[in-house]
């Protein structure tokens, strides 16, 4: 239910609540992991009942983030909120969570394009960096003086979804709000340590083999990387460890779409896609049933690797000459 103004009932629900449930989607990346926690410690501050909830926890590498050791990974179907806010989902189904039996008021915060309407307030916008921004506009709406633990995690949510500020979602709110972040005492330096300085082993030794299976499509315009899942058994990790492969091949000179495929089950890949900006790859996932932004997209595709490499290089070669 869309809501004339979203904003405004959005702070209205925050104020009014006393037991919230703060939830994202399911693998959360940087924006989701550290909204969820902004409005978590924002809220607890506040003096509120908050319940940080995530359906496959927190990946070790946002740990150093302010509450990360309270997000819980389960939810009784007996538990009831005033409040259900849910984050950067785009569809309620990636939350994991039967959200609508379990609360008074549901409030859907999220930046991506055609994002779900479900709920009772519909807080979108398409055009904003990161839903951590979208926090920073609600809790200055709210009148909460923002403290140093909620700073990092919005600072941390808009470096990580800007790809630490290169990619073109990095508008002057991105950075203008990074930088009141870094005046109430982030460092910085801190958060890029935590999040590309502290790398396991492991990681590192999937990313070799992962790029053994660098495809590059004969126009030279699209290049893919895989994991499977006998990588991860061989060494004994978890798919969080993949996060953020896609960028090598959208590294390579003249590569315009990077995908990157992770092996979910026999028959069954998850497909992430990263783009330059000359082709919408968001379009094309919801073609394949998936969703997301312009330049950085997703879907579950069925099929042996060859059949879902197949289609995905045939796919982008017909929707981008359509462009």
């Amino acid at each position: 239910m869309t809501m004339n103004d979203p904003l405004q009932a959005t702070v209205d629900a925050l104020a009014s609540g006393q037991r919230f449930l703060i939830a994202a989607h399911e693998g959360p990346d940087g924006d989701a992991m550290s909204s969820t926690l902004a409005l978590t410690n924002a809220l607890r501050e506040m003096g509120k009942d908050v319940v940080a909830y995530n359906v496959d926890g927190v990946p070790d590498k946002f740990c150093f983030l302010p509450g990360a050791d309270t997000v819980v990974s389960e939810i009784a179907a007996s538990e009831h909120f005033d409040v259900i806010v849910i984050l950067d989902a785009g569809e309620l189904r990636r939350a994991r969570l039967d959200a609508r039996n379990l609360c008074t008021t549901l409030i859907n915060i999220d930046h991506h394009p055609f994002s779900e309407d479900f709920g009772d307030i519909y807080l979108v916008d398409d055009k904003c960096s990161a839903t951590a921004a979208m926090l920073y506009r609600v809790l200055m709406a709210c009148d909460y003086t923002i403290s140093t633990e909620v700073a990092l995690c919005i600072y941390t949510g808009i470096l990580s979804d800007t790809g630490s500020f290169r990619y073109s979602s990095a508008d002057p709110e991105a950075f203008a709000v990074a930088g009141e972040m870094v005046a109430l005492g982030v460092d910085p330096w801190m958060v890029a340590g935590g999040l590309y300085e502290s790398q396991e082993v492991e990681r590192l030794q999937l990313l070799g083999m992962s790029l053994n299976t660098l495809r590059v499509s004969d126009c030279r315009q699209y290049a893919a990387m895989t994991v499977t899942q006998q990588m991860l058994d061989e060494l004994g990790i978890g798919p969080d460890m993949a996060d953020s492969f896609v960028n090598y091949p959208r590294s390579i000179h003249g590569v315009e779409v990077a995908l990157f495929f992770r092996e979910l089950d026999q028959n069954s890949y998850k497909l992430g896609m990263r783009s330059k900006g000359t082709v919408d790859v968001g379009a094309l996932a919801r073609e394949l049933g998936g969703g997301g932004h312009h330049n950085a997209a997703g879907a579950v595709l069925h099929g042996t690797l060859d059949e879902v490499h197949t289609q995905v290089f045939e796919r982008l070669g017909a929707f981008s000459a359509a462009q």
